[in-house]
């Protein structure tokens, strides 16, 4: 059996008790899984994943105070090293691409069976996004609006620096600023103008658009 600290660590927020303790011993039933925490607010959620540090946190879109956007913008802010998987009522196109674009790693709906939620959360932790299975044509859909900017610059010389090409595959890995930082031995404020400038090369805003152009022109590879 993998010890704590290679167990992937869990927190856990829902407003209902029932819920928080039926997820628990459904998760703890895996070798790989350990529930480090339960949170019933959105401001215990916050404090729980700034204090304990989680691998992945598993949300209810339905948690009280949540206030969604808000919400994964504060935690992208305090825990950014935390892999978001939302758990919601139905998938909606553009409230996933918002939730992808905002920091979360997941989304799954309510009435999953439990190897969706299991395989949800192997893959975030395997630097992968995980959508529920119906709206990933929908996802689809909805994201290519996001290349068209993105495929009209291939006819540009993308004059991109074997530093950025690192920071692109390591954006599509899913690591943060911070973890960025520390591998290539930078600060945290190089890393973000590095991103900055590669956003102006390339023709898009944020990492989620980044990480799809990056994977569509090949780009992902580190030199």
């Amino acid at each position: 059996m993998p010890t704590s600290a290679q167990r992937i660590q869990i927190l856990i927020a829902d407003a209902h008790r029932i819920h928080r303790e039926g997820l628990r011993r459904l998760l703890e039933g895996e070798a790989d899984f350990l529930v480090v925490g339960e949170a019933g607010s959105s401001a215990d959620t916050l404090r729980l994943a700034q204090q304990l540090r989680p691998n992945v946190l598993l949300l209810d879109r339905s948690l009280p105070g949540a206030h969604g956007k808000e919400m994964l913008r504060e935690l992208s802010a305090i825990a950014s090293q935390v892999r978001t998987v939302l758990i919601t009522e139905r998938v909606e196109q553009a409230d996933v691409v918002s939730a992808l674009q905002l920091g979360a790693r997941g989304v799954i709906t309510k009435d999953s069976d439990s190897e969706i939620l299991f395989r949800s959360i192997r893959k975030v932790m395997a630097g992968e996004y995980w959508i529920s299975r119906a709206s990933v044509a929908d996802l689809v859909s909805a994201v290519r609006t996001l290349l068209v900017h993105a495929r009209e610059g291939r006819s540009r010389k993308l004059k991109i620096t074997p530093r950025q090409q690192q920071i692109i595959a390591s954006v599509v890995a899913g690591h943060s600023n911070k973890q960025i930082a520390q591998q290539f031995s930078l600060s945290e404020d190089t890393v973000k103008r590095h991103l900055t400038n590669i956003f102006d090369k390339v023709g898009v805003s944020n990492r989620l658009e980044l990480a799809l152009f990056a994977i569509h022109h090949e780009l992902n590879e580190a030199p």
